[in-house]
Protein backbone atom coordinates (compact mmCIF):
# COMPACT_ATOMS: atom_id res chain seq x y z
CA UNK A 1 0.00 0.00 0.00
CA UNK A 2 1.73 3.05 -0.63
CA UNK A 3 2.33 5.77 2.06
CA UNK A 4 0.74 8.86 2.45
CA UNK A 5 3.03 11.31 2.82
CA UNK A 6 1.12 14.93 3.46
CA UNK A 7 4.47 16.77 4.70
CA UNK A 8 5.48 17.66 1.00
CA UNK A 9 4.09 19.59 -1.01
CA UNK A 10 2.69 18.45 -4.54
CA UNK A 11 3.52 20.33 -7.96
CA UNK A 12 0.39 21.06 -9.71
CA UNK A 13 1.40 22.53 -13.34
CA UNK A 14 -1.18 24.23 -15.72
CA UNK A 15 -1.29 25.11 -19.19
CA UNK A 16 0.90 27.65 -19.90
CA UNK A 17 -0.71 31.23 -19.11
CA UNK A 18 -2.84 33.08 -21.29
CA UNK A 19 -4.27 36.22 -21.65
CA UNK A 20 -6.82 35.49 -24.00
CA UNK A 21 -7.76 32.09 -23.16
CA UNK A 22 -11.15 30.07 -23.39
CA UNK A 23 -11.91 29.98 -19.48
CA UNK A 24 -11.36 34.07 -19.51
CA UNK A 25 -13.63 34.54 -22.26
CA UNK A 26 -16.31 32.13 -20.99
CA UNK A 27 -16.38 33.98 -17.46
CA UNK A 28 -16.53 37.22 -18.78
CA UNK A 29 -19.45 36.18 -21.27
CA UNK A 30 -21.24 34.51 -18.66
CA UNK A 31 -20.91 37.23 -15.99
CA UNK A 32 -22.03 39.80 -18.72
CA UNK A 33 -25.29 37.77 -19.28
CA UNK A 34 -25.99 37.25 -16.09
CA UNK A 35 -25.74 40.93 -15.27
CA UNK A 36 -27.90 41.74 -18.02
CA UNK A 37 -30.48 39.52 -17.03
CA UNK A 38 -30.56 41.41 -13.43
CA UNK A 39 -28.70 38.17 -11.28
CA UNK A 40 -25.84 38.69 -9.32
CA UNK A 41 -23.20 37.04 -11.14
CA UNK A 42 -20.65 36.17 -8.30
CA UNK A 43 -23.58 34.00 -6.70
CA UNK A 44 -24.42 32.32 -9.78
CA UNK A 45 -21.19 31.37 -10.75
CA UNK A 46 -19.85 29.68 -7.14
CA UNK A 47 -23.09 28.23 -7.20
CA UNK A 48 -22.22 26.82 -10.57
CA UNK A 49 -18.75 26.30 -9.87
CA UNK A 50 -19.11 23.87 -6.69
CA UNK A 51 -22.47 22.42 -7.63
CA UNK A 52 -21.62 22.07 -11.65
CA UNK A 53 -25.24 22.85 -12.05
CA UNK A 54 -25.81 24.44 -14.99
CA UNK A 55 -29.44 25.93 -14.12
CA UNK A 56 -27.44 28.67 -12.28
CA UNK A 57 -26.56 30.13 -15.40
CA UNK A 58 -28.98 32.17 -17.54
CA UNK A 59 -29.47 31.51 -21.21
CA UNK A 60 -29.45 34.01 -22.23
CA UNK A 61 -26.80 34.96 -24.88
CA UNK A 62 -26.70 31.57 -25.11
CA UNK A 63 -24.01 31.82 -21.62
CA UNK A 64 -25.44 28.11 -20.25
CA UNK A 65 -24.17 26.18 -23.29
CA UNK A 66 -20.62 28.46 -23.11
CA UNK A 67 -19.76 27.41 -19.89
CA UNK A 68 -20.68 23.54 -20.22
CA UNK A 69 -17.96 24.01 -22.83
CA UNK A 70 -15.02 24.72 -20.32
CA UNK A 71 -14.29 22.72 -17.46
CA UNK A 72 -14.78 24.00 -14.28
CA UNK A 73 -11.54 23.06 -12.76
CA UNK A 74 -10.29 25.76 -16.03
CA UNK A 75 -12.60 28.01 -14.61
CA UNK A 76 -11.30 27.92 -11.07
CA UNK A 77 -7.62 28.33 -12.43
CA UNK A 78 -8.71 31.41 -14.54
CA UNK A 79 -10.35 33.35 -11.13
CA UNK A 80 -7.64 32.34 -8.80
CA UNK A 81 -4.66 33.34 -11.49
CA UNK A 82 -6.57 36.77 -12.05
CA UNK A 83 -7.14 37.42 -8.25
CA UNK A 84 -3.19 36.85 -7.87
CA UNK A 85 -2.35 38.98 -10.60
CA UNK A 86 -4.34 41.61 -9.12
CA UNK A 87 -3.16 41.02 -5.61
CA UNK A 88 0.44 41.19 -6.98
CA UNK A 89 -0.13 44.37 -8.76
CA UNK A 90 -1.46 45.79 -5.42
CA UNK A 91 1.70 44.71 -3.36
CA UNK A 92 4.13 46.16 -5.76
CA UNK A 93 2.04 49.51 -6.37
CA UNK A 94 2.29 49.89 -2.57
CA UNK A 95 -1.36 48.19 -2.08
CA UNK A 96 -4.56 50.85 -1.80
CA UNK A 97 -2.91 53.22 0.27
CA UNK A 98 -4.63 52.22 3.61
CA UNK A 99 -2.32 50.70 6.64
CA UNK A 100 -2.40 47.34 7.01
CA UNK A 101 -3.85 46.78 10.04
CA UNK A 102 -3.59 42.97 10.09
CA UNK A 103 -7.41 42.32 9.13
CA UNK A 104 -7.06 40.31 6.24
CA UNK A 105 -10.99 40.59 5.40
CA UNK A 106 -10.31 41.20 1.65
CA UNK A 107 -9.10 37.36 1.42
Amino acid sequence: MKENNSDHTVWFTTRKEEKDNPARRVLLEVYFALKEKGYNPLNQLVGYLLSGEPAYITSHRSARSLIKRVERDELLEELVRSYIELAEKENQGGGSGEEDSGNNDNL
